[in-house]
C-alpha cells in the first residue's frame, strides 16, 4: 500500500510538471506557473501519500465492520480531513473551491470530511493585500483602484476561494461593491486544476472505492467561466430576465445586482450596493419583519423556478450567495409580516439543463412527492442511475431511506433536522459507500450539479425553518407538474391527448389541495404539542 502511495505522488509531481509545461502558451506565464508548481506539488504528494498511509496503518489487522475498525476509520477520517483541508488553504485558489463542493456533499463523503469542510471553507476563504488589489487594477483597467473610484476601502467586505468584494463609490456619487479576482489566479488555476485532478486519481487508485474523478471533471469546466467575471456578469442579467419572462408571478421577489458594465473587465466585476441580510441570519430577518418560513418558501420557489421551468440553474446557493431584504416599495403584509425579497449573489456557475433533461428531473420530483414507485423508477433510469441504482438515487435526492420515500402520506420526505434523521442516513451512508461512488460516476455532470444545488438548500432550509418543511413539498409539486404538463401540451395538440392531460393536471390540483390542507391541520398539532 505504501508503495502505491509513494509512486502516485511521484506520478503527481511529474505529471503536473509536465502538464504545466505542455499547456503554457508564453514564456513569462510559464515562469510565473513554475515558481507557484514546487510547493504546490510537494503539498499535494505528501498530503496524497500520508492520506494513504494513515488508512492503510489504522485499519491494519483489525477485523472489518468490528467496533475497533469503525472507530479507527472514523478517527482516519478526520485526520485526513483536517490534512486535506490544510491543504486546501495554504495552496487557495481552485483548492478552496474543491473544498466547498466537499463542504455540500453531505451524506455521500463521510461526515468527518463535510463537517470539516463546512466549518471553515464557506467562512475563511483568503484574502489578498491591497497591494495584490491595485496590481489587478492596473493589469485590467491601466489605473489605481482609488483613481476609478472616488472612494475605495481597502478592507475588503467579504472574501471568497477566487475573489474578495470592497465597497466603492463612484465619480458620479454612486455606492458599489467591487468584485476582485485574487492575483495570480488565472495564472496558477491551469497547474491547480492539473495538480487536483492527480491527486483524486492517486486516492482513486490506492482506494479503489473511492471515485470522485467526475468532482475534477466539473472543477475543470466550471473554473474557466468562474474566474470570467464578464460571463458571470451575463449570467446574473439572464437569471433577472427569465424570472421576469418565464415566472412573472414571483418575479419582483427576486432580485440580482446591476452590473456597471463600464466598470467591469473579466477580473473586476462592479456592482450596485445591496443592503441586506444574509439569508441564514434569522435574527435579521425577524428584526426587520420577515418571517424565516416565508423565506424558505420563496427560496424554494425561486429554485424550483429555475430547475424545472427555466433550466438555468444558479449552482452555488449556499448562504453567503443569497441575501434577504424586505420587498421594495411594498405595502402589503402576510399575517403582519413583511414580504421578503431574495437577492441572489455569485453567478459565476451556472448550469443548462436541456429539455429533455429538466423534464424528466421534473417528471422523477413529481413522483417522488407522489410516492409513485414506478415513475421514480422510470425517470431515475432515464437519467442515469440504472434499474439497479433507482432507490438510492431516490434516498440521495431527498435523503431519505426508501421505506418513507414510498410511503404514500403527504409528510413523507419532510426532514425535521433531528439527530435520528441525521444519524439514519449516515448509516446508509457508510453502508452503501461504494454504490454511492458507483451511482455519482454514471450520473451526467448536470445532475451531480443537481445534487449538489439540493444540498445547498437543504442547508439554507435548516438554519432557517429546522429542516425542510411540508410547504417545500408541495412549492416542488407545484412547480414540477406545471412544468411536466406545460411539456406535454406541446408534444401534442389534439383534443383528446390535452383533455387527458387536463384529467391529470385535475387529479394533480386535487393532491394539492389535500396536502395544503393537511399542512393546515399540521401546524396547529405542532403548537400544541409544542
Amino acid at each position: 500500500m505504501w508503495r502505491r502511495a509513494a509512486t502516485a505522488a511521484l506520478a503527481l509531481g511529474a505529471g503536473a510538471g509536465a502538464h504545466a509545461v505542455a499547456t503554457s502558451e508564453d514564456p513569462a506565464r510559464t515562469l510565473k506557473i513554475c515558481r507557484h508548481l514546487p510547493p504546490r506539488l510537494l503539498r499535494d504528494s505528501v498530503a496524497a501519500a500520508t492520506i494513504a498511509f494513515d488508512y492503510h496503518y489504522s485499519l491494519w489487522g483489525l477485523q472489518p465492520d468490528s467496533p475497533a475498525w469503525l472507530t479507527a476509520k472514523r478517527d482516519a477520517h478526520l485526520r485526513s480531513a483536517h490534512r486535506l483541508q490544510d491543504l486546501c488553504f495554504r495552496n487557495g485558489g481552485i483548492y478552496i473551491k474543491l473544498g466547498q463542493h466537499i463542504a455540500q456533499l453531505e451524506y455521500v463523503l463521510p461526515q468527518e470530511y463535510v463537517q470539516t469542510m463546512r466549518e471553515s471553507m464557506l467562512k475563511r476563504c483568503p484574502v489578498s493585500s491591497y497591494e495584490d488589489v491595485q496590481g489587478v487594477f492596473k493589469k485590467e483597467i491601466g489605473e489605481l483602484p482609488e483613481t476609478v473610484f472616488a472612494e475605495f476601502d481597502p478592507v475588503p467586505l467579504a472574501s471568497a476561494s477566487l475573489a474578495q468584494v470592497h465597497a466603492a463609490t463612484t465619480h458620479d456619487g454612486k455606492k458599489v461593491a467591487v468584485k476582485v479576482q485574487h492575483d495570480h489566479l488565472l495564472d496558477t488555476s491551469v497547474i491547480d486544476i492539473a495538480t487536483v485532478d492527480l491527486v483524486v486519481n492517486a486516492l482513486s487508485y490506492i482506494f479503489p472505492t473511492f471515485d470522485y474523478r467526475w468532482l475534477v471533471d466539473e472543477i475543470r469546466e466550471s473554473a474557466p467561466k468562474e474566474l470570467d467575471f464578464l460571463c458571470e456578469a451575463q449570467n446574473s442579467e439572464r437569471c433577472l430576465v427569465n424570472f421576469r419572462k418565464l415566472s412573472p408571478h414571483i418575479a419582483n421577489s427576486i432580485y440580482t445586482p446591476k452590473v456597471y458594465w463600464n466598470l467591469s473587465t473579466s477580473r473586476i466585476l462592479t456592482m450596485e450596493y445591496i443592503d441586506a441580510k444574509e439569508v441564514t441570519d434569522v435574527k435579521g430577518i425577524k428584526d426587520l419583519g420577515m418571517r424565516p418560513v416565508d423565506v424558505s418558501n420563496l427560496v424554494n420557489k425561486a429554485f424550483a423556478e429555475m430547475i424545472f421551468k427555466h433550466g438555468f440553474v444558479h449552482c452555488d446557493p449556499h448562504a453567503a450567495n443569497m441575501m434577504i431584504r424586505p420587498l421594495p416599495q411594498d405595502s402589503k403584509k402576510w399575517f403582519g409580516s413583511k414580504r421578503p425579497q431574495l437577492v441572489l449573489l455569485d453567478h459565476g456557475l451556472y448550469k443548462e439543463l436541456d429539455h429533455a433533461t429538466r423534464i424528466n428531473y421534473a417528471s422523477l420530483w413529481k413522483a417522488l412527492v407522489r410516492a409513485d414507485e414506478n415513475g421514480i423508477k422510470e425517470y431515475s433510469i432515464k437519467l442515469g442511475a440504472g434499474e439497479d441504482l433507482h432507490v438510492l438515487f431516490a434516498g440521495v435526492l431527498t435523503m431519505r431511506p426508501w421505506k418513507s420515500v414510498i410511503d404514500p402520506s403527504f409528510g413523507h420526505l419532510v426532514l425535521d433536522g433531528n439527530n435520528t434523521d441525521r444519524s439514519e442516513m449516515q448509516m446508509y451512508a457508510n453502508l452503501y459507500f461504494p454504490q454511492i461512488s458507483e451511482l455519482l460516476r454514471r450520473l451526467p455532470n448536470v445532475i451531480l450539479l443537481m445534487l449538489k444545488t439540493n444540498d445547498c438548500l437543504r442547508a439554507v432550509n435548516h438554519a432557517l425553518v429546522g429542516g425542510s418543511t411540508p410547504e417545500s413539498f408541495e412549492i416542488v409539486a407545484r412547480v414540477s407538474s406545471e412544468a411536466v404538463f406545460e411539456a406535454k401540451r406541446m408534444e401534442k395538440r389534439f383534443f383528446l391527448y390535452r383533455f387527458i392531460i387536463w384529467l391529470e393536471e385535475l387529479l394533480m390540483e386535487f393532491h394539492l389541495l389535500k396536502m395544503k390542507l393537511w399542512l393546515h391541520y399540521q401546524q396547529p398539532m405542532k403548537l400544541l404539542a409544542g
